[in-house]
C-alpha cells in the first residue's frame, strides 16, 4: 500500500503483533477465530460524549493490507520468525469480518465502536493502524464539535495545518474538523484529497511586503474584489487597520457593487476590537462585512468572548483544536473479548484489572441506541450479546453504569443497533457515505443528545448500561478468576 511516506502502511503495526503472529503460527492458532472490540474509556476534556470518525481510512487500509516481497527480507533479517510464518505472510490477507459505528455519531465509554471477528494473526495484526487512525480522528472531530458548539452557529474554520503534529495529523485531522462541524481548513490538500472546503486570504507579510498598509489593501482588493478578507492588525488596528480597509473598500468595492468582503483580527483584545470594528463598518455602511478572528482559539475561549459581547462571524481555529491541546489522547483500546471454537460456538474472553475502569465487557456484543418516541432523543445506549435482541414493545428498566443504584425505565422508545457490518469475509460490504453526508450525520445525531450531555462543565452521564444476561456473564466471569477457577 503506496501512499505520500512511501511505506506500507500494513507494516505500520506494532513489533509485537508479529511476534505474537509468529507465535500463534508456530502453535496452530493462525487459524483461530478471535473477536476483538475498540472501545474507550474517558471522554475528551471531561465532556459527555465523542465523535466517531476515521472509519474510512480504516476500510482503505483493510483493503489494501499486504506483505510486499521486501517486507519479509526485513522480517528475514530479524531472525525472530519462522519460514513458515514469513510464507504466510507473502499471501497475507485480511478474511475477517469487522463491524462499526458510522462516522459521524455520538460515542460513549466502555461501548464497542468496532468490533472485529478475524483468525488471530490478522486481528492482532491491525490493532495498531485500527487504534491510529479511529484515535486521531475522533479525537479531532470531538474538539471541533466542541468548539463549533460553543461559537453558536458562527462559522468556525480549521486554520491548524502548521501546529499539527505530522502530516497525517493536518490532513485527516481537517476531515475530522469538518465531520466535527468546521466550514473549511485552511489546509489545501484536505481539500484536494476528501474535498474539505479550502479557503484563506492573507498573512501579515503581504502587508507588510507593499510601503503601505493602504497599498496592501487596495492592491488585494483589486486582484481578488470578490474574496476580499483584509488581514487589519498588521500595525494599528483601529487607528490604521480598519480606517484603510473601509477606504479600500470604498474606492474597489464599491463602485463595482461589491458588498460582501471582511476583514480578520490575528491577536489583541478580540472583544474589544470587534465591538469598535463593527461599529466603524457600520457606520461607513459596510453592514456586510464579515469580521473574524484568529489566534489560539478553543471553545472556552470563543464562550467567552461571545459572552462579552465580541462582534464577531467566524473563528479562525488551529492549534488547539487540530492538536487537541486541553486533551491530546483519546484513548481507544483494541482488546480481546471472545474466541470462535470449532463447533462454531463462542467463549466469552475478559481482562481483569486492579483498576476498575479497565475490567473489560465479555463475549460477542451489540450495542443498541435507544430513542424517546415522542421526542426523539437519545436515552440510552444498551450492550447485550450477539444472540440477544431488544424488544421495543416493551418497558426496559435502565441502569447508570457507574451508580447502578439509578434506574430508569423507558417504556416508549425505539431501539437501533449502531454497529453496522462494514467486512464480511474479508469483502467490504459497507457503501463509504460521501464527507458531506458523514458531517450531516454528525450534526442530527449531536442534535439527538439532551443539552445537559453536551454541556461543557459537569455534563449529565449518559446511560450505557449492559443487558442483565451480558451482566450476569461478567459477573460469573470476575468470580471465576477471583476464585482462581476457569
Amino acid at each position: 500500500m503506496d501512499n505520500k511516506h512511501n511505506i506500507n502502511l500494513t507494516m505500520l503495526c506494532d513489533y509485537y503483533e508479529l511476534t505474537m503472529g509468529n507465535g500463534y503460527f508456530e502453535q496452530n492458532m493462525a487459524d483461530k477465530i478471535t473477536y476483538f472490540d475498540v472501545f474507550y474509556r474517558q471522554n475528551p476534556d471531561k465532556g459527555g460524549y465523542a465523535i466517531m470518525a476515521g472509519l474510512e481510512q480504516v476500510v482503505d487500509y483493510i483493503n489494501n493490507l499486504h506483505f510486499d516481497a521486501e517486507d519479509i527480507e526485513y522480517l528475514r533479517s530479524r531472525n525472530m520468525f519462522s519460514e513458515g510464518f514469513l510464507k504466510y505472510l507473502e499471501n497475507f490477507k485480511f478474511t475477517g469480518d469487522i463491524w462499526a459505528v458510522p462516522e459521524g455519531t455520538p460515542i460513549f465509554p466502555r461501548e464497542p465502536i468496532m468490533t472485529v471477528r478475524a483468525p488471530a494473526i490478522q486481528a492482532q495484526l491491525i490493532e495498531t493502524y485500527v487504534l491510529l487512525e479511529l484515535n486521531h480522528q475522533s479525537l479531532i472531530a470531538t474538539k471541533a464539535n466542541r468548539i463549533c458548539r460553543a461559537a453558536e452557529g458562527r462559522t468556525v474554520l480549521e486554520f491548524g495545518s502548521r501546529r499539527a503534529q505530522g502530516i497525517d495529523g493536518a490532513v485527516t485531522g481537517a476531515r475530522a474538523a469538518y465531520i466535527g462541524g468546521c466550514a473549511g481548513t485552511a489546509c489545501t490538500v484536505s481539500d484536494q484529497k476528501y474535498g474539505v472546503y479550502a479557503g484563506g486570504t492573507m498573512a501579515h507579510s503581504w502587508v507588510q511586503m507593499f510601503d503601505s498598509e493602504y497599498e496592501a489593501f487596495k492592491a488585494y482588493c483589486e486582484v481578488y474584489p470578490t474574496n476580499a478578507t483584509l488581514l487589519v492588525d498588521t500595525y494599528n488596528s483601529l487607528k490604521s487597520g480598519v480606517p484603510n480597509a473601509i477606504r479600500v473598500f470604498d474606492e474597489v468595492l464599491k463602485p463595482q457593487g461589491i458588498t460582501k468582503c471582511g476583514i480578520r483580527f490575528d491577536s489583541g483584545d478580540m472583544a474589544y476590537l470587534t465591538r469598535k470594528a463593527r461599529k466603524m463598518l457600520d457606520d461607513a455602511g459596510w453592514t456586510e462585512c464579515k469580521i473574524t478572528v484568529s489566534n489560539s482559539l478553543d471553545e472556552r475561549l470563543v464562550t467567552e468572548l461571545l459572552l462579552q459581547g465580541a462582534k464577531i462571524d467566524a473563528f479562525g481555529v488551529g492549534e488547539r483544536l487540530i492538536t487537541s491541546k486541553s486533551d491530546p489522547v483519546f484513548g481507544g483500546v483494541y482488546k480481546l473479548c471472545a474466541v470462535e471454537n470449532d463447533d462454531g460456538s463462542i467463549t466469552p474472553k475478559i481482562k481483569i484489572s486492579e483498576n476498575v475502569g479497565k475490567i473489560t465487557n465479555p463475549g460477542f456484543k451489540k450495542v443498541y441506541r435507544l430513542y424517546d418516541r415522542e421526542t426523539g432523543m437519545a436515552e440510552a445506549d444498551y450492550l447485550c450479546l450477539y444472540d440477544e435482541t431488544v424488544d421495543d414493545s416493551k418497558p426496559l428498566e435502565i441502569c447508570d453504569p457507574d451508580a447502578r443504584w439509578k434506574s430508569k425505565v423507558m417504556e416508549n422508545f425505539e431501539a437501533k443497533e449502531l454497529l453496522v457490518p462494514v467486512f464480511k469475509n474479508g469483502e467490504q460490504v459497507y457503501e463509504l457515505p460521501s464527507l458531506e453526508e458523514i458531517k450531516r450525520n454528525c450534526a442530527y445525531q449531536v442534535s439527538t443528545l439532551w443539552p445537559e450531555v453536551k454541556r461543557f462543565d459537569n455534563p449529565h452521564n449518559y446511560y450505557v448500561d449492559l443487558s442483565e444476561k451480558l451482566m450476569a456473564l461478567k459477573d460469573k466471569m470476575l468470580m471465576a478468576k477471583r476464585d482462581n477457577r476457569n
